[in-house]
């Protein structure tokens, strides 16, 4: 009796060969396509919508449902499908919140934990004028925008100069402040020109010309001054008006009610 033997895989002519591994691609793409085609239905179920939204951290000034109505129009796709970076830019759009961190929740969650500014001071560019804004300044130094009537602390300072020197002007502000304290005064205003001269406006009404310096110069000249300014408002029983610390050797100083500037005596008459 005769016997057959299929001939061996190597035996097959190459292109029955490459037929069949055409055939096994095309079947791998196809089972590929039906998993993509499959997920992509699944995920678009109403049943991942996003339904609730986990508001955590501070929320001070805004409430919860605040929040919610602000950022939620802004929040695009569903669980799977939604852009975390844009959802985190939605919540940080919403005034007085300075970071947010969004999570996934399964099945269908969102928590947002939220970190607000504190502020720590008013803020007036160099290019505004007298013109009101609502800007301010918080602990870190950032300028940021927000209702300036929702501030609690009434007695915040204001700085004012250029664009970008917002945290340098409250490191200054910090370290000046303080070393005021014996004379009962505090800055209320503090300038920094765009030249680099800084001046403070306190709440006793006084000016005082620091000058140009990094915080570590000032704050030696500022030491001096108030050492010795005393003696001389002690003596004549008036408040300083006006300071000028910008001079090598010492300072010039105006107080309330007397001049420092002398009048030429008249020649006597002959």
């Amino acid at each position: 009796m005769a016997t057959y033997a299929a001939p061996a895989a190597d035996a097959l002519p190459f292109d029955i060969r490459l037929m069949e591994l055409g055939a096994k691609v095309l079947g791998f793409a196809g089972a590929a396509a039906v998993v993509v085609v499959a997920s992509l239905w699944l995920v678009r179920q109403p049943a991942f919508a996003v339904r609730a939204i986990r508001v955590d951290g501070d929320v001070s000034h805004n409430s919860v449902s605040t929040i919610r109505a602000n950022a939620a129009p802004r929040l695009a796709g569903n669980f799977f499908t939604l852009d975390l970076a844009q959802a985190r830019a939605a919540f940080e759009s919403v005034p007085w919140v300075r970071q947010a961190v969004v999570r996934r929740v399964w099945p269908n969650h969102l928590a947002v934990t939220l970190e607000e500014h504190r502020a720590a001071a008013l803020w007036r560019g160099t290019g505004d004028g007298d013109a009101a804004t609502d800007r301010l300044v918080n602990t870190h130094g950032e300028v940021f925008e927000a209702n300036v009537g929702d501030v609690e602390d009434e007695a915040l300072p204001t700085l004012e100069g250029p664009d970008g020197s917002s945290a340098a002007m409250l490191s200054m502000w910090q370290r000046l402040t303080p070393l005021l304290a014996p004379l009962d005064a505090r800055i209320d205003t503090l300038t920094l020109s765009g030249r680099g001269s800084w001046r403070g406006e306190l709440d006793t009404g006084a000016t005082i010309e620091f000058g140009r310096g990094g915080e570590a110069e000032l704050a030696d000249t500022t030491q001096r001054f108030v050492a010795t300014v005393t003696q001389v408002t002690s003596r004549y029983g008036r408040p300083i008006e006006y300071a000028d610390l910008r001079h090598r050797e010492g300072y010039a100083v105006r107080l309330r009610g007397i001049t420092t500037t002398l009048t030429p005596e008249k020649p006597a008459r002959q």
